[in-house]
């Protein structure tokens, strides 16, 4: 299974993003998909997920901010980043939870900058 993501970069504070995440191999079927981050020096953290049936969870900081979105015909998982601050600069990391395996992957990460 591999996970190829884009859209990664560099965007003024205010501006916007939108990751994607594209997954393809011997996949059955995925159950939770998810997009974390690291920011240099931290931990790595949960930003957003989504269920198979479409429920979502974010976290308190990107609330009303970022929205994700699952497309389950293509196996896909976006990430509509809004009104970005400095604070959201990281690496992020698409990862997904295959359904019948129950075997976790990760994508390689994208840098997202964000200038103040």
């Amino acid at each position: 299974v591999q996970l190829v993501e884009s859209g990664g970069g560099l965007v003024q504070a205010g501006g916007s993003l939108r990751l994607s995440c594209a997954a393809s191999g011997s996949i059955f079927g995925i159950n939770r998909m998810a997009w974390y981050r690291q920011a240099p020096g931290n931990e790595r953290e949960l930003v957003a997920s989504i269920t198979r049936s479409g429920s979502t969870d974010y976290s308190d900081s990107v609330k009303g901010r970022f929205t994700i979105s699952r497309d389950n015909a293509k196996n896909t998982v976006n990430l509509q980043m809004n009104d970005l601050n400095p604070e959201d600069t990281a690496v992020y990391y698409c990862h997904i939870g295959e359904l019948l395996s129950g075997v976790d992957y990760w994508g390689k990460g994208l840098l997202v900058t964000v200038s103040s």
